[in-house]
Formats: structure tokens, sequence, C-alpha cells
């Protein structure tokens, strides 16, 4: 997952402005926004062009997140659903950034790796810069680093396109064993992720391009001691045959092949995703 840019941080500063006047506390009530408040602030206008493809309302409404709960996302990336989760849950819940672990991992080049290894510092003055609240009351962290007072304090963990990457890397077994940490007992974990037809050969998704089938997120979690309690079609798309050569990535946002078929691509947008919602097994 690459960093938050500073441009990311400035967003999410407009929208924690919009959302309040003054340095937000978990216990300030008196101007925490709604989340159509959030969705509709003028800081969003360039975020708001995917609303139609990750519906983040619906979404959060069937992962049943409350802004007075406990959240934690799961590798920020590029901070477009950090943008929403911040202001809303900041001003009454609790929210909690966290990533996989920069020491596991192999770097191209040094100046990856720095990257990588400040994301928790570069994470936190951000979010402290953005919120007018210190970067020591920010909870961002790696999983080797998992602060042990938040055991069992969570209330919803949220992956958002991010189970391909773990799968390739083999490190959900590690992501998730944080998330059981972490979660309450009746704490839940939410995940969108690119979704492979039902009918698809593994070896057309082994690495994986992106995709995974939803039998193979699933066993994923039941190995980790979660079962699925629902699953929705909230961010379905059933013009995407997610059978690109080039991956999931041939699609918006990311275009990898810049103007070639640029026209074609646009018109089917984003991935077909799973949403799919899993409760600690009994």
């Amino acid at each position: 997952m690459k960093p938050l840019s500073f441009a990311s941080f400035a967003a999410i500063a407009g929208a924690l402005t919009f959302a309040a006047a003054s340095p937000i506390a978990a216990d300030d009530h008196t101007d925490a926004p709604e989340l159509a408040e959030v969705l509709a602030a003028e800081t969003r206008a360039d975020d708001r062009a995917r609303d139609q493809y990750r519906n983040p309302a619906e979404t959060l409404a069937f992962f049943q997140v409350e802004p007075t709960m406990t959240v934690a996302e799961y590798g920020p990336g590029g901070g477009w659903y950090t943008r929403v989760l911040a202001p809303w849950i900041m001003p009454q819940g609790k929210y909690i950034a966290f990533n996989g672990d920069s020491d596991a991992r192999t770097y191209s080049n040094r100046a990856q790796e720095a990257r990588a290894k400040g994301w928790t510092e570069t994470f936190k003055s951000g979010m402290a810069e953005a919120s007018g609240m210190s970067a020591d009351d920010i909870t961002a962290f790696e999983l080797d680093e998992m602060p042990e007072e938040l055991a069992g304090t969570v209330d919803r963990v949220l992956i958002f396109r991010s189970m391909h990457g773990l799968a390739n890397g083999n490190t959900a077994d590690d992501v998730l064993d944080a998330a059981r940490m972490m979660l309450k007992d009746d704490g839940m974990v939410g995940v969108v992720q690119h979704r492979a037809p039902a009918d698809a050969s593994f070896d057309d998704y082994s690495p994986a391009p992106g995709y995974m089938k939803t039998e193979q997120v699933v066993a994923i979690f039941e190995a980790n001691g979660f079962e699925l309690a629902g699953s929705s079609e909230v961010n379905a798309n059933p013009n995407d045959p997610a059978n690109w050569e080039g991956g999931v990535w041939t699609l918006p946002p990311v275009l990898r092949y810049g103007d070639d078929n640029r026209e074609q691509y646009l018109a089917i947008g984003e991935s077909d995703r799973m949403t799919l919602l899993f409760k600690k097994a009994d």
C-alpha cells in the first residue's frame, strides 16, 4: 500500500474542517456530521466521481458502521475511504489506521523502503495537521506494533480492495490474526474486493491480477476463525468481465494502458466487487 500523500491529507483537512470548526475530541458531539454531509462536502469534489462505483453510504450501512464506533481501516493507501471515515468517525468514535509490517517486505530501492518504514509517522503527522489533534492522540501502527490496549476494543475492521495483495504476499493470516485480536466479541470485518467470475479457473487468478473468487476470500477468513455473516451486491458491476490481461488495473481509476481503449474502459467503470461481512466463528 502506498502511503497517503500530502495532497490526500489536505483533502482530509478540508473535510475535517467542514465537520468541526475546532480540534476534534472523541467526547465532543456538538459538530458531529451526518455521513451524507461528509459525502456532500466540497472537499470531496474529486472523490465524488467514484461514489457511483464505491457506494460509500450503502457499503458502510451494510457493514453496520455507526459514527460512535471504533473503526480500524487496513492499508489506507491513497486515502479515498479515509477521507470518508475520518471526518465521520472522529468526532464521536475512534478511527484507527493500520498497515503491514514494513520489515517483512522487500524493496526495489531505498526510497521505497524509506517511504514504507516512515508510514506510521507520516500518517500520524498528516492526520494531526488535518484534524487539529496531537499526533500522539492518533492511532496508526504496523501489525507488529499493535498497542496491547486495543485488544478487544474495535467494533469494525474494514479492508477495502486489499485482499489480493494480502493473498499474493502471504500476509492475509497476519492481518486477520491482528483483526481478531482487536475486535470485540461481536465485532465484524467488512471486505470489499475485486471479484473474479465464480466459474473462473484458479489458474487464471493465481497469482491474481487483482481479482479473487468469492470462495477464495471466504476460505481465507474461515481458516482464520471467521465465518461469513452476509454478502451484498452493492458494489457489483456486471459490465466488468474481470478477465483483463492487465488485471483490474486496466479499468479506472488506474487505466494502466493510458489512452489505448480508454473510452471503452471508462464506459465499463471500476471493477466488479464482492462486498462481504464476517464475524468471529463460534
